[in-house]
C-alpha cells in the first residue's frame, strides 16, 4: 500500500495535516519521531513524507538526506512557515518535491492537498515509466 506520513513534532500541525489528508482519502500515519519515520521508510510504508522544520533534536535540514538515503524514490514536502529562501534550495538540491507553508487558511490547506496529489501523481508515473 502506497503511504503518506507526516512527520513533525508539533502535534496541532501533525492534527492539522493529518485531517486535511484523511478527508482527500489518503492513508496516512503520523508521528514526531525521526526514528519511526525512517522505520516506516525502511519498511516501504511511506512513499510520500511532509515533513516539519524539527523533531528529535534533529532538523530537517540534516534529517533530508537520511530519508533519500533510505529510499530514492521517497518525496518529501517540507511544511514550514519561517524557512529562509538559502535554505530552501540547499534542500531543493537535497531532493525535496516542494516547499509548501504550514496551512494557516482554507488556501494553504488546498496548496497540501495540491502538493501531495502531485507527489502521489509523480510516484505513479515513475513506477510506469520504469516498467
Amino acid at each position: 500500500m502506497v503511504g503518506l506520513l507526516i512527520l513533525d513534532k508539533d502535534r496541532s500541525a501533525r492534527k492539522i495535516l493529518a485531517d486535511i489528508l484523511i478527508e482527500e482519502g489518503y492513508d496516512v500515519t503520523v508521528t514526531g519521531s525521526a526514528a519511526q519515520a525512517l522505520q516506516s521508510i525502511l519498511k516501504k510504508n511511506a512513499h510520500v513524507v511532509l515533513l516539519g522544520e524539527q523533531f528529535d533534536d534533529i532538523s530537517a535540514a540534516e534529517l533530508i538526506p537520511i530519508l533519500k538515503q533510505c529510499n530514492k524514490e521517497l518525496s518529501i514536502i517540507l511544511v514550514s512557515s519561517d524557512a529562509s529562501l538559502p535554505l530552501i534550495r540547499k534542500l531543493r538540491k537535497e531532493g525535496i518535491f516542494y516547499h509548501a507553508l504550514k496551512p494557516v487558511r482554507a488556501e494553504d490547506r488546498e496548496e497540501i492537498r495540491q502538493a501531495v496529489r502531485c507527489a502521489f501523481a509523480n510516484l505513479s508515473a515513475a513506477h510506469f515509466a520504469m516498467h
